[in-house]
């Protein structure tokens, strides 16, 4: 009896390979994508399947194009603070020197990734549709200054000499923010401006919740008028 050739499953026969994605390899795709093309996916089909992939696969790892961006400078941040936390000295840090330390490796972080950094935030003409990317961010550097604040109020035994955390930790980002325009306008050799702005911030944060604002108020104010004037 002649034995029956077996037809294939046209489902397997026409199902394409797909190149198998992590969350990681999406974003470093997505940020490759935006430096050479210097725009964003048009939508999640087309960028899956400039990556040899399928949209179920990405949504696998996010839920639309927008999460991406903000996951990425989520990663600034939980990069930053890996990097801050490597180090063993970190934990005999002041509050104030632990900001300066995030700080100072925050901006590096940015730095080596500039270009995807100044495109994303000059894309759109406004400048609160640029800023949605940084939801995330907000909340963790907010988290991240209660948190000092927080090790700082156990300290002390008068509850009149605690600190606001509420308080502190929207300056903290009121001071992310203005760190971030001066870093993007900074055209200084290695962005040495930028780590003076960052040392003359922090100061002056921690002197006004240390109720001695006046000398570092006046500091930081001289220099910004000075770089506004130069």
């Amino acid at each position: 009896m002649e034995k029956k050739k077996s037809t294939p499953n046209k489902k397997t026969a026409t199902k394409k390979k797909v190149t198998k994605m992590t969350a990681d390899t999406w974003i470093s795709n997505f940020m490759e994508y935006v430096l050479e093309e210097e725009e964003i996916p048009k939508s999640v089909y087309k960028f899956a399947k400039e990556n040899k992939s399928t949209e179920e696969e990405f949504y696998q790892s996010f839920g639309s194009l927008e999460a991406i961006q903000k996951e990425i400078w989520n990663q600034f941040y939980v990069k930053s603070i890996r990097l801050m936390q490597a180090s063993p000295e970190v934990d005999s840090f002041s509050s104030k020197e632990k900001m300066l330390t995030f700080f100072y490796t925050f901006f590096e972080m940015l730095t080596a990734n500039r270009s995807y950094v100044l495109f994303m935030l000059n894309r759109n003409e406004s400048t609160l549709k640029n800023l949605e990317q940084l939801k995330g961010l907000r909340k963790n550097i907010k988290d991240f200054a209660k948190g000092l604040i927080a090790d700082d109020n156990a300290e002390k035994n008068l509850k009149i000499l605690q600190k606001n955390k509420t308080v502190f930790s929207e300056g903290a980002w009121l001071q992310t923010m203005f760190l971030l325009k001066f870093w993007m306008d900074d055209n200084s050799s290695q962005f040495e401006k930028t780590d003076v702005a960052i040392e003359k911030s922090v100061s002056t944060i921690f002197d006004v919740f240390d109720n001695t604002p006046l000398e570092g108020i006046l500091d930081f104010g001289k220099f910004l008028f000075k770089e506004r004037m130069a």
